[in-house]
């Protein structure tokens, strides 16, 4: 018997992301591969309603138990630094504080949905926390690494991954950060 989705997966039909790479952005795809975490969690999804808010109402997913992951920039001394910020979505990054201080920069902001895309390799509105450029830290926010099971994005409008707070926050490069939403 596989993982239980049920809390967060409201009617989707959820089935191991390793049965469903298709439903995944390539980067996703690999990193999901390197894991071989039955917990990962995939469910496909009309690709219109693929933002949280859309997506929970049709698929009775709770609000509480969906993450949105966001691109942030900043720059110092003239090198942009980026972050991935993971906050539930009933909460908002907190960018201009802890978010600023974790990438020491004077001041930060969402990066560009062109720049996001073409950064991630991953459709917007479907940028998740998995296969993200290396050097870039991931920030967890410690609600979303307590969660059983959140769901975020795969890398693709097409589709939803469900998955435990503990596997995004032993990501690598991830730190679980008290207080990153607000």
């Amino acid at each position: 018997m596989g993982f239980d989705w049920s809390a967060a997966a409201g009617t989707l039909e959820v089935v191991p992301a390793l049965e469903r790479l298709e439903l995944l952005a390539e980067p996703v795809a690999s990193a999901i591969l390197q894991l071989d975490d039955e917990r990962i969690g995939v469910a496909e999804i009309d690709p219109e309603l693929a933002d949280t808010a859309a997506f929970c109402e049709q698929y009775g997913s709770p609000l509480e138990l969906s993450a949105n992951c966001v691109v942030v920039a900043g720059k110092r001394a003239g090198e942009v630094r980026y972050a991935a910020c993971l906050v539930l979505a009933t909460i908002r990054a907190d960018v201009n504080g802890v978010v600023k201080r974790q990438l020491d920069v004077r001041k930060a902001s969402f990066a560009s949905m062109d720049d996001a895309v073409e950064r991630t390799g991953m459709a917007y509105g479907g940028i998740t926390p998995f296969g993200l450029p290396g050097d870039w830290p991931i920030l967890v926010d410690a609600e979303v690494a307590a969660a059983r099971a959140v769901v975020v994005g795969s890398g693709l409008r097409r589709g939803k991954l469900i998955v435990p707070g503990e596997v995004l926050a032993e990501l690598a490069n991830a730190e679980v950060i008290e207080g990153l939403g607000r």
